[in-house]
């Protein structure tokens, strides 16, 4: 998950208009998942208009825009984008709230997942968006002035099981993650297991779902007969990224990020291009896949 709460720190002209959504505030305004105006852009977005999307974007100051392409403040750039997505038959929207924050009352940060449908020769076929934004009040309405995109991507017909609820102290206080491997690799020595490392942190949607996946009836036994998993707490992508390092975990591609190591702690496999960052692209084979290939005596 690419999109996490902090996502505006990176978009530094902001921070000076006050525009960014801070990763520590406000964290009890999650869950609190309904917002208004995101369900009137939705509609835009459906309407495939591109003067009705292009009226919930700021003018003054102009909306960040950050793609996979780089930064722009281009207001016309996200009203293209999804005027020609709807151009392709768009159906079954489905804009998930991942995460909200409310720092101030002007303003309102989104973490989000649109998954929807394009039509290809008669068939429906499933697709899917990762995008954070921050809000603002402008005068009597809400402004989309900050952006982060994702480009289309298809999702897999299988999803990953999603956690009723999300576990609050998956990932243990990032101080503790070095004892948790040392620990881990201890018993792997006993037990003949390697060591899985999951990086990520508790405000990552995706790595709830990973965690889902690995306790699945389906997925469970592989991971109790060949694994011994640690998660590791890179607080808000900026702890513990020594140990990242170590590794060769690159967190920046996207986290959950996930490591192998054997039972002497050598590295066996890390990996390199945020395989595992989003849920909608990896399905319950692909994740039986990756156990498989790594597990003790594996071939």
């Amino acid at each position: 998950m690419r999109f996490w709460r902090a996502f505006a720190l990176t978009m530094v002209p902001f921070a000076a208009m006050g525009f960014v959504a801070s990763a520590g505030q406000n964290s009890a305004a999650r869950g609190q998942a309904s917002f208004a105006p995101l369900n009137e852009w939705k509609a835009a977005i459906i309407s495939g208009d591109r003067a009705a999307i292009a009226r919930f974007y700021s003018v003054n100051p102009p909306t960040q825009t950050k793609t996979p392409t780089g930064t722009s403040e281009d207001a016309s750039i996200e009203p293209v984008f999804w005027s020609a997505i709807a151009s392709h038959g768009i159906g079954n929207v489905n804009a998930k709230v991942l995460e909200i924050e409310r720092p101030n009352p002007m303003e309102v940060s989104l973490v989000l997942r649109i998954e929807f449908t394009l039509e290809n020769r008669g068939v429906r076929e499933p697709f899917v968006v990762d995008a954070a934004q921050v809000w603002v009040k402008e005068g009597s309405e809400w402004k989309i002035a900050m952006t982060n995109r994702s480009d289309l991507a298809a999702r897999v017909t299988e999803r990953l099981p999603e956690p009723a609820t999300p576990d609050v102290d998956l990932y243990p206080p990032p101080a503790e993650a070095s004892a948790e491997i040392q620990s881990a690799l201890a018993a792997a020595k006993r037990d003949h297991k390697r060591v899985l490392l999951v990086f990520g942190g508790n405000w990552c949607y995706d790595c709830h779902v990973l965690n889902a996946a690995f306790h699945s009836p389906k997925i469970a036994p592989l991971v109790n007969a060949n694994y011994h998993v640690v998660h590791i707490n890179i607080g808000n992508m900026d702890t513990n990224l020594d140990i990242a390092q170590k590794y060769q975990v690159p967190i920046n591609k996207g986290v959950p990020a996930l490591a192998v190591l054997d039972a002497n702690g050598s590295l066996v496999y890390s990996q390199e291009h945020g395989e595992f960052e989003s849920s909608v692209k990896i399905g319950p084979a692909d994740v039986v896949a990756f156990l498989e290939k790594w597990k003790p005596g594996a071939k």
